[in-house]
């Protein structure tokens, strides 16, 4: 398993190897020692599965407020997405800027994104499954976002006019916000 720190460096870039023959592949996604090693020490409480039929599904920015925060390992298990983290740590000196990835089925990356991060994705192929982990529940209560077209944040999502869910269309600017993660909370 390759691990590789993004522009941001708390944002991972994690490719398992395939290993294939005859009758398919295996894959060993996910190992504990591996991430610690890297100096990820998440325990996993939870898996998501979300289904888009179509290219152009823009899910996020979505985040979930302290105490509640969530880490997440994502994939694409189906199809392909730019997958992107926002740094929504106050006082961080990377504050405001994100790190994106495409994964897809074919290139078999993941992507962790830490806590103090806003995550979402934009599906680029029809039929799309994503699934990631958390390590920490969903709470309602904790739910927030970020406007996903925030000109501060200048993300290129590769789509002119994304379907989005009426949460996501009107999520506020990051500079609307309370900051979320505090410095010294993160």
């Amino acid at each position: 398993m390759k691990v590789t720190p993004l522009a941001i460096p708390e944002v991972l870039l994690i490719e398992p190897v395939r290993h294939g023959d005859a009758r398919g592949f295996f894959s060993e996604v996910w190992s504990r020692r591996t991430a610690e090693a890297v100096g990820v020490t998440a325990e996993f409480v939870q898996d998501n599965h979300a289904f888009s039929a179509q290219a152009g599904v823009l899910r996020g920015l979505h985040f979930q407020r302290p105490p509640s925060a969530q880490g997440k390992l994502v994939r694409a298990a189906r199809g392909a997405i730019l997958d992107v983290a926002v740094d929504i740590r106050l006082g961080s000196p990377t504050y405001g800027r994100y790190a994106a990835e495409v994964l897809s089925a074919d290139n078999w990356r993941q992507l962790w994104v830490p806590r103090g991060f806003a995550h979402g994705y934009v599906t680029l192929e029809p039929n799309t499954e994503v699934l990631y982990k958390t390590d920490n529940y969903y709470d309602r209560e904790a739910d927030a976002g970020i406007a996903w077209d925030d000109p501060d944040l200048d993300i290129d999502w590769s789509v002119d006019t994304p379907m989005l869910s009426e949460k996501d269309r009107t999520a506020p600017r990051l500079a609307e916000i309370l900051a979320p993660f505090p410095q010294g909370s993160w």
